[in-house]
């Protein structure tokens, strides 16, 4: 039975690609799918083959670059009051006018977007929030998202962990505004912020449980899926810099894709593995495709590449944190420096340093630590080994059948929500 589904993105590469990856599983199976995107979306998910809609209300979202003590914070803080709460309403509306031009038997949207969870509610279709991330939701026994903080501990980090607790207390200002939202569409209010989370039929996490930190409990409607990890359309062929047999270590660089003021940083670890005997290729992606950086001999610049592809020939991969390259550099066996820079990438570091994958560093780390992190990294045997043993236990995840199967079942459901 072919079924209609109307999925929504926002974002950049790292959301897009995600949706882009469920978009063809879901094709694949015989079902009909429209993404519903941020206007920058359109020719790349025409080229994937979907039909393409674009998001009309919603203003261009504005980001305060490098501002303040804390420009991370200060980005999670527009996000959540501009696109996930402030807009709500834009993005519901917008839902509902691609719902009524053509029906659909099921909503997907990115987890960050609200909007269009309150639309399917309105229109009493089945709504799934997929994560490309670690829940946002909190979950019980799992430090919450944006600490940065592993489980347990002393009582010390159990109240670092609380103190690290703004993103929690962030969303839980914005209830009025989401209740705002709720009652344009004639939805009864929610007694707290997460509730939300809990109207939607399935919360489906795209990453595997086996990086994930084990739960107490899992919310009922809360799915792993496993990783979403198809190659962005701008990945540009690869042709590796070096000779075929390697006569030293080699290292991948691949910090954010979108822009997180990652110019310092991405010169200090060049400047590091310039004074190392190794060979290096760093791809800078979009957001520094107009910046320069002065490579030493050693080290390659490129736009991009397939890192599937590179991973195969490095023993290390250098990175911000991002949940994409995280997971293709344990899945391929492969330790990693993670130096986050804000967003999920903190949590991410805590996984790995927690299973002994890899090191992690403030992104304000000097070129020393960089050089003395690489160099444990490439030398100390055993992080290397927990890489592989990580990357193997979450490659049973790979192709994962759940995201489609769950998306069916809700869609052919009979499908009623109490008031």
């Amino acid at each position: 039975m072919s079924l209609r589904f109307l999925l929504t993105a926002w974002g950049n590469p790292g959301n897009l690609n995600p949706l882009l990856t469920a978009a063809r599983r879901l094709s694949q199976k015989g079902h009909h799918v429209r993404i519903l995107g941020d206007a920058d979306h359109q020719e790349e998910i025409t080229n994937a083959g979907f039909d393409a809609l674009c998001w009309r209300r919603p203003a261009p979202l504005t980001l305060p670059g490098s501002v303040g003590e804390d420009p991370a914070w200060s980005e999670i803080c527009v996000l959540v009051r501009q696109i996930m709460f402030g807009q709500a309403i834009d993005y519901a509306a917008d839902t509902i006018d691609a719902l009524r031009r053509e029906p659909a038997d099921a909503v997907l949207t990115n987890d960050f977007l609200l909007g269009p969870v309150i639309a399917a509610e309105a229109a009493g279709l089945p709504c799934a929030l997929l994560s490309a991330h670690i829940s946002i939701r909190p979950l019980e026994g799992v430090p919450i998202g944006g600490s940065g903080l592993m489980p347990g501990g002393s009582a010390e980090g159990q109240g670092e962990q609380a103190s690290r607790s703004r993103l929690a207390e962030l969303m839980s200002g914005e209830l009025p505004t989401l209740n705002h939202a709720r009652a344009a569409f004639g939805l009864k209010p929610l007694n707290h912020v997460f509730d939300h989370y809990d109207r939607a039929d399935r919360m489906l996490i795209g990453l595997s449980a086996a990086f994930d930190f084990p739960a107490t409990r899992l919310p009922p409607n809360l799915r792993y899926v496993g990783p979403l990890l198809d190659l962005p359309a701008w990945t540009r062929p690869w042709k590796a810099p070096w000779s075929a047999s390697p006569a030293r270590p080699r290292v991948l660089v691949s910090l954010s894709t979108s822009f997180q003021n990652q110019l310092g940083l991405l010169r200090r670890i060049v400047a590091a593995l310039g004074t190392m005997a190794l060979d290096a290729v760093v791809t800078t992606g979009p957001a520094m495709a107009h910046e320069t950086i002065d490579a030493p001999s050693n080290v390659t610049l490129v736009h991009s590449a397939p890192h599937d592809t590179v991973m195969k020939e490095v023993s290390l991969v250098v990175t911000h944190g991002g949940h994409g390259t995280v997971t293709r550099s344990l899945l391929n066996g492969l330790p990693l420096l993670v130096i986050p820079m804000g967003r999920d990438q903190a949590d991410n570091a805590a996984r790995v340093v927690a299973r002994g994958a890899g090191l992690s560093l403030i992104d304000g780390a000097t070129e020393g630590e960089i050089v003395g992190a690489v160099a444990r990294l490439l030398t100390e045997p055993q992080f290397q080994a927990a890489a592989r043993r990580l990357g193997a236990a979450m490659a049973t995840d790979l192709g994962s059948p759940v995201l489609v199967q769950e998306m069916e079942t809700i869609a052919m459901q009979p499908w009623r929500r109490s008031a």
